[in-house]
């Protein structure tokens, strides 16, 4: 079956499965994506400290290996520049990162086995775009989420921050994890072209929702007006 395609603005957005559409896109200059964290521990173990399971994905350890961690290869792969949000709990299973960099919540981001955890790693593949720019590659975060009926959704200021880092204005971010669409909203607004691909339906169409506001939005990189100038007195 064909996946559903909308298209808003410069975003495009495939409702289906990523390890099915990936082979199928066309040019990509960077992966900013936020995949399961694989926190789930069993029947007896917590689903998530404060949030509710993913609709179409058991989110365990053992899934992340099967699913996620075979996507972010070929990611890698077909398209060379991925930054990724993995969890701390699961991060060693993606292939040796180019740099770690981490995000720090003073605030906290959940429990651990010893104790409270304030840090996420980032998990940087391929080639700096900024190249000699020396930007930092860690970030402290205290923003809080928008609750928008997905289970894990990211900051928006946090995701503008991945996407600022990994790309340069003009080019095109592929999120194959979409989710509720912060991504491809922080695209919106920086003015990088989106592929956002989701596999469960509601986050969809909430992340198409989120979309189509992030463009109606006045965007960050628009030229500002012209001066008006003064006509020469004859």
């Amino acid at each position: 079956m064909s996946p559903r395609i909308e298209t808003i603005g410069d975003a495009t957005l495939y409702l289906g499965d990523c390890r099915e559409i990936l082979p199928t896109l066309g040019k990509v200059d960077a992966v900013v994506t936020d995949p399961p964290y694989g926190v789930r521990l069993g029947e007896d173990g917590p689903t998530s400290i404060g949030k509710t399971a993913y609709a179409s994905f058991e989110d365990t350890p053992e899934n992340v290996r099967a699913v996620c961690v075979p996507v972010v290869e070929d990611c890698i792969r077909l398209f060379g520049r991925v930054v990724l949000t993995p969890g701390a709990r699961n991060f060693r299973a993606y292939p040796e990162p180019t740099e770690l960099g981490s995000i720090f919540n003073p605030a906290g981001a959940g429990f651990s086995r010893w104790g409270f955890t304030t840090s996420q790693p980032i998990l940087y593949y391929g080639k700096d775009p900024h190249g000699q720019s020396k930007k930092p590659q860690s970030i402290q975060s205290t923003e809080t989420s928008e609750k928008n009926g997905h289970p894990c959704p990211k900051p928006i200021k946090l995701m503008e921050w991945m996407v600022d880092r990994a790309s340069l204005a003009g080019q095109t971010i592929l999120d194959p994890f979409m989710g509720s669409g912060t991504t491809g909203v922080a695209c919106a607004k920086l003015g990088r072209k989106f592929i956002g691909i989701e596999i469960e339906p509601k986050y969809f169409d909430i992340a198409c929702k989120r979309i189509d506001d992030a463009y109606k939005q006045p965007r960050l990189f628009a030229e500002p007006a012209p001066k008006p100038k003064q006509e020469a007195l004859l």
